[in-house]
């Protein structure tokens, strides 16, 4: 059976690292970032939040033909897929991430409050595809890797949407 997956979540959640260990061991996994970037999808250049803005429709097509793979990026929520885990992180230790980085006060910020409003976890449940999340705070990246074959697996205790909440955090970031 091939599987098309979004792993998806707020830059500094984890993706790439878990991408790299999914790689690893063999599985497909598509760097969506890259892929915009190589395949001429970057559209405005929006220079207050240092970043392009990309037409998910045409990036989707652009993806149509792809089979049994894991899209990573945090666009891969919007693309046509089977299933959605979403990579989330304690807003304090995203933010050390984030300015480890060398990312600017201000897109630290934006991208914390991100999470903490949980955006694009609501985006990935709205679409109605099934969704689930894993934790990255305190796992490695292996760690996150094997939970996200285990989700592919159909083994998803304690990775639905809402077992991961950073709404006690609001109060500080927002």
């Amino acid at each position: 059976m091939t599987m098309r997956v979004a792993l998806t979540g707020t830059p500094g959640t984890g993706k790439t690292s878990v991408a790299k260990v999914l790689r690893e061991r063999g599985h497909d996994v598509l760097d969506m970032t890259q892929f915009i970037k190589d395949n001429g999808l970057r559209e405005e250049y929006d220079a207050e939040r240092d970043t392009y803005s990309v037409d998910v429709e045409r990036l989707n097509d652009a993806l149509s033909d792809m089979e049994d793979c894991i899209f990573e990026g945090h666009l891969a929520h919007f693309m046509d897929v089977d299933l959605i885990i979403v990579m989330r992180c304690h807003p304090d230790v995203l933010a050390e991430r984030l300015r480890a980085r060398g990312y600017s006060e201000s897109k630290v910020r934006e991208n914390v409050e991100a999470e903490v409003l949980d955006v694009i976890l609501c985006e990935s449940v709205d679409s109605e595809i099934p969704t689930f999340v894993i934790d990255s705070t305190s796992e490695t990246p292996r760690e996150s890797a094997s939970a996200v074959e285990d989700i592919m697996k159909g083994n998803t205790d304690n990775r639905m949407p809402g077992d991961v909440s950073w709404a006690a955090e609001m109060e500080q970031w927002l």
